[in-house]
Parts: C-alpha cells; sequence; structure tokens
C-alpha cells in the first residue's frame, strides 16, 4: 500500500476535493468565535454529543425511530463499520470506480473486497452485475455512493432498494452530496434492518472540522457504539456544528449557489470541442478528454494555477478523466478560460 497523498494546492484555485468555496459572512464569524471562547477546552468533550444530535434531528427532520452516530468524518464510520464486521473470509462490495476509501480500508483489514463495473457510458448501476455478486460473495457490508463519487450521477432508486432487499449484510447509504441532489433514503430506513445512511459535513462548507453521521435503527448502532472510540468528536467541532445548524439559512444560500453553479459549470464544458462530460447531482463534474490525455490537461491547469482531480489510471472506465469540483462564479470562469486555452 501507499499513503494517501493529497496534493498541496500552495495559492492555486482548489477546485480539487469537493469543497464549498463560500466563507461565513464576517458578522457570523464572530458570533462563533464567541461560541468558541466559552468552551472549557481543559474539559473533555460531551461524550455522546447530545446537543449537536438533537440539533441534527431537528434540521435534518430524522425521526425519533432513527438512531445516529458522529464521525470523525465520513472515513472514520467507513473504519468502524468495516472494523465491526471483519472476519477471515468474509467479503465487502461497492459498486467502481466509487469512493476510494471504501477498498482502501477494507484493504487494511483481513477482509475480501469486490468492485462491481458501473456500466458504460452513463455509469448506472448494474443491477444483474450487484444481484449476481451478492449472491456470490455473500457481503457482510455494501457502500452505495448516492450520488456516486466520482461519477456525480444519482444510480437508479429501484436498484438501489433491491440490493438493500437482497443483501445479507449492512448497505451504506452514503448521501456525502444529499446537499446538491434533494434526494435521501432516511425514510427507508424502518424498512430495512440492514439499511444506513452516512453524510457528512466536509461538502456543506464544514471540511475542517471532520464531522460525519450514521442513521439507522437502534438495534444495529447499539453495536456500533460498542467500538467508536470515546471523546471521537471534539469540543470545537461539536460546538461549530450546533452553531452553523442554528443559522441554516446561510448554508442553504450557499447551496443554492452551488447547484446554480453546476449548471453554468456543465453547459459551459458541454460547448467544448474535445470534451465529453456527464451531468451531476453532487458538486463537482466529471468529464473526458478526447484533444490531448488527462495527464497533459491536469499539468496544464496547474500551471495555470488550477488544481483539480486527475482520475486517470484509477479505474479503467475513467480512462482519460478528470473531475473538476463547483467553485465560486469566479473561479468556474477562471478554470472554464484556462481549459479553452488548452484544447
Amino acid at each position: 500500500m501507499r499513503a494517501y497523498h493529497v496534493p498541496p494546492a500552495g495559492d492555486m484555485i482548489k477546485l480539487d476535493a469537493m469543497e464549498n468555496p463560500y466563507a461565513w459572512p464576517e458578522a457570523l464569524k464572530q458570533a462563533w468565535h464567541e461560541k468558541l471562547d466559552a468552551i472549557a477546552i481543559n474539559r473533555y468533550p460531551d461524550p455522546a454529543a447530545l446537543q449537536l444530535k438533537d440539533r441534527l434531528r431537528e434540521l435534518m427532520a430524522i425521526p425519533d425511530d432513527i438512531s445516529i452516530m458522529l464521525g470523525n468524518g465520513s472515513d472514520e464510520l467507513i473504519q468502524i463499520l468495516a472494523v465491526a464486521l471483519a472476519q477471515p473470509g468474509r467479503h465487502y462490495l461497492a459498486p467502481e470506480p466509487g469512493f476510494v476509501m471504501y477498498r482502501r480500508i477494507t484493504e487494511t483489514l483481513n477482509v475480501g473486497y469486490c468492485g462491481v463495473p458501473l456500466t458504460q457510458p452513463d455509469f448506472a448501476l448494474d443491477r444483474a452485475a450487484m444481484l449476481a455478486a451478492i449472491a456470490r460473495y455473500q457481503p457482510a457490508l455494501i457502500f452505495l455512493a448516492w450520488p456516486n463519487n466520482p461519477t456525480g450521477n444519482l444510480f437508479d432508486k429501484g436498484a438501489v432498494l433491491d440490493v438493500i432487499k437482497h443483501a445479507p449484510g449492512l448497505v451504506v447509504i452514503d448521501e456525502a452530496y444529499h446537499a446538491f441532489s434533494g434526494q435521501s433514503l432516511m425514510l427507508h430506513i424502518g424498512e430495512f434492518e440492514n439499511l444506513l445512511v452516512m453524510r457528512t459535513f466536509s461538502k456543506s462548507g464544514l471540511a475542517g472540522i471532520r464531522l460525519g453521521y450514521l442513521l439507522g435503527q437502534a438495534s444495529v448502532l447499539e453495536e456500533l457504539e460498542k467500538i467508536r472510540l470515546p471523546y471521537n468528536i471534539n469540543s470545537l467541532t461539536q460546538a461549530t456544528a450546533a452553531f452553523i445548524l442554528g443559522h441554516a439559512h446561510v448554508l442553504e444560500e450557499q447551496y443554492r449557489r452551488i447547484r446554480a453553479g453546476r449548471e453554468s459549470l456543465f453547459a459551459g464544458l458541454s460547448h467544448m470541442q474535445g470534451i465529453q462530460v456527464w451531468p451531476s447531482a453532487a458538486n463537482f463534474i466529471l468529464f473526458r478528454t478526447r484533444t490531448g490525455t488527462a495527464d497533459e490537461i491536469f499539468t496544464g491547469l496547474k500551471q495555470r494555477g488550477i488544481l483539480i482531480k486527475n482520475l486517470h489510471g484509477s479505474h479503467p472506465l475513467l480512462e482519460n478523466c478528470l473531475r473538476v469540483t463547483i467553485g465560486t462564479e469566479e473561479e468556474n470562469q477562471s478554470f472554464l478560460e484556462a481549459l479553452k486555452q488548452l484544447l
């Protein structure tokens, strides 16, 4: 294995990591600073994060019969799930190309991993192939990103529900981009004990505080809580998340701007010769270059002060593909102009 590499951005326009590009208004920042100033930093944080969970339940309209578990980003929740179910001879499963951490975390354990290819050219969930893999490997754990990363599309809901119905183990619906898709399977949790829904604050403008949450039936989350490390959500993260949830309108306005930027950026890419672009329900867009290679485009953009994600070589279906995060209006325009010059 190799350590997960995060390229330094320096002073480049950073469009590689699906971050929210918008900062908070100054008055809101000042109120947040005052909230943090009152924290007793010499004391351990609330181990159950009860205030934050209450805010989450209220804002996200989470029913009382659905339990909540918090993680230090979605990555920790994925790790908790993978560790909890790890036994020799077991398998985990996910469609690919998908979020790299599903496979990466599984590979650190003595567990097999099955990646089921998406269809070409639209990156749809291959229902028949998924059900065949479930029948063959009897996976203890299935990950489904909805919308998918790095392709940006929402899989057919009926196909996703079929996977949940046929799965012998847990199915995690990763809704990291639900703020931009407007879609969720949360209300199906009551129908399926094996269904878990996972979300993160990282794409919502709080990537720096590292906070994710997992929703599911109490019978499942009570078991996972047994291996969650105590005090895994620090006091500053708890206070920051609870604070901004009290000002959710600020985030909602940022989501609206990002969705508008997504449509504008998609239109700009669609009109470029030598580019194949896929519609997205997330805060990023996947595209393929047919003029030159992805490596040349990636390097050329870096030389022009713009950092995006080069996906070439990460999966056979992503040949000469790159992924660009939706930035501010000015950042999006700078990216389009630089790409046009390169093409």
